[in-house]
């Protein structure tokens, strides 16, 4: 349970008379009814407030139900099915709109508003978030709640007390004297106002729906009590909460620190023992090699693809390597050692980096063929899925699938904003993507995507392209930058074994 949720627990119990214990001797919440009832008829006399039309007692007859009698037409009805829960004896189920009123503050120009309190200005302007500024006039004086009636501040509580200005943006809750401030406060928080705002682009609270709310009211002297206990619970609450928030943020930086810990284990070759009988990477290589020949004689690939370079290790157990008849040493962009059976390689000898052809902001349509951007690979990556409102006709993607579209097995990679993104490609279902911001991972040679996408979450591919930022701004990934940057890879069953491996840990990690 967070903060939260403790919080709304006591209050809820506050209300349904759990959270401090009754008095026989307190005088009933039916004799404060009719005390609130003679102070309206008062104030209807002197013309402070209007008479309501549709005025009602609400009791509990001898069978034990509840009835609501409308005093004008004496029309009475049994309201069993709208009274939520049971109150302890001396409690009182009503309507809002018989505890309090509500009434909406009044507009006033922003230009009678001013920053600072002086002499001409001694009045506090109160919105719907509570001050506003100070002005010259008042339209409330007493002490009372405040609810925000609009936007993002709609069922925004405050407490506000001696002369005020009210705008049109919040509520004034009145007590009639009788009801404390702070109860009313406490018990409305506890009621989550935002349930009764109106669903649409500018949620509004409606006074005229609200007071028609079913609401338990307890006897006087037990809502100081309740008062007073939430007022020396909410610190607690307030302590429990800061170290609910520490406890959940420690943890979620253990395993974010174990998660990466995790996969540098796992792209080290420390995450599962190796198998002799897997064969090993060069044997995989060579493998690439020939499917690259095959492809390169059936018109698929461009001699170029030839010329990869071979990284080995020398008898000093340094790295070295060679493009063509020229070598090397860079032992020094080594990151680690891995096992024997595993090699190091540039990223373009082992994938096909491509990018996209230009999609012009005049070809978005609102239907049609998905159109990718950073930000919905980015979301997939993390989700598996978008919700996307970017599109591009099925004939501008017919003829950009002659020049290639993404495969299954092929990886989507994020090349600007939150770099490394990478989302596997899972189905034949058709996309196209934005150039420049998304690269196309292409996997002709079939090599484990998932372990491809390990890789690309961990800190040895992020430390290759953050070594090439200037210290304020990280580079921009390109297709040229991807090609020439290292990867380990292990043996094809060796990585099926990884992922599977990373698959339990990270289940047992979720509970």
């Amino acid at each position: 349970m967070n903060g939260k949720q403790l919080k709304n627990s006591i209050l809820q119990w506050a209300i349904q008379g759990k959270l401090v214990p009754q008095d026989p001797n307190d005088e009933p919440a039916s004799v404060l009814l009719e005390r609130i009832r003679a102070e309206k008829a008062r104030l209807v006399k002197e013309k402070k407030i209007k008479k309501d039309k549709n005025e009602s007692i609400i009791y509990r007859g001898d069978d034990n139900s509840y009835y609501e009698k409308f005093l004008a037409t004496g029309e009475v009805k049994c309201i069993d099915d709208e009274i939520p829960f049971e109150i302890p004896k001396r409690w009182e189920w009503c309507r809002l709109k018989h505890m309090c009123s509500m009434q909406a503050g009044k507009n006033i120009s922003a230009s009678e508003i001013y920053d600072k309190k002086s002499v001409l200005h001694p009045y506090r302007c109160v919105g719907g978030n509570g001050l506003r500024g100070f002005t010259n006039t008042f339209n409330a004086e007493g002490h009372f709640a405040i609810i925000g009636r609009q936007g993002a501040l709609c069922g925004c509580l405050n407490i506000e007390s001696g002369k005020f200005y009210a705008t049109e943006h919040a509520v004034v809750v009145n007590g009639f004297g009788i009801i404390p401030s702070l109860f009313i406060y406490y018990f409305f928080t506890a009621l989550n106002l935002n349930q009764y705002a109106t669903a649409t682009a500018q949620p509004g609270l409606a006074v005229s729906n609200i007071v028609e709310v079913f609401i338990p009211l307890p006897p006087l002297p037990e809502q100081l009590r309740i008062v007073s206990k939430i007022e020396k619970l909410l610190p607690l609450v307030k302590t429990y909460e800061q170290a609910q928030n520490g406890l959940n943020e420690l943890n979620a930086s253990l395993n974010e620190q174990l998660r990466k810990s995790i996969l540098q284990e796992a792209i080290q070759g420390k995450l599962v023992p190796q198998c002799s009988d897997e064969g090993t990477a060069q044997e995989l290589l060579e493998q690439i090699k020939l499917e690259k020949q095959k492809l390169i004689k059936d018109g698929k690939l461009k001699k170029s693809a030839l010329t990869d370079s071979v990284i080995f290790k020398g008898d000093d157990n340094k790295y070295f390597e060679k493009v063509g008849k020229t070598e090397q040493d860079i032992t020094d962009e080594i990151p680690f050692e891995i096992p024997d059976d595993w090699k190091w390689c540039r990223i373009g000898s082992v994938l096909n980096i491509w990018s996209a052809r230009r999609v012009h902001e005049r070809d978005w349509r609102s239907s049609g063929i998905p159109f990718y951007r950073a930000r919905e690979i980015g979301k997939m990556a993390d989700w598996g899925h978008v919700d996307n409102d970017l599109f591009i006709e099925q004939s501008l993607y017919d003829e950009f699938s002659k020049s290639g579209v993404p495969q299954i097995g092929d990886l989507m990679m994020t090349a600007v904003g939150t770099l490394g993104k990478t989302y596997v490609v899972e189905t034949n279902n058709p996309f196209y993507y934005k150039d420049g911001s998304v690269l196309c991972i292409g996997n002709p040679f079939r090599l484990n995507p998932y372990y491809l996408k390990l890789f690309f979450e961990s800190s040895a591919f992020a430390n290759q392209y953050l070594s090439e930022s200037d210290g304020t701004t990280v580079a921009t990934l390109t297709m040229v930058r991807l090609n020439r940057y290292l990867i380990p890879v292990p043996p094809l069953k060796e990585q099926t074994r990884i992922v599977e491996k990373i698959k339990t840990v990270t289940s047992i990690m979720r509970g």
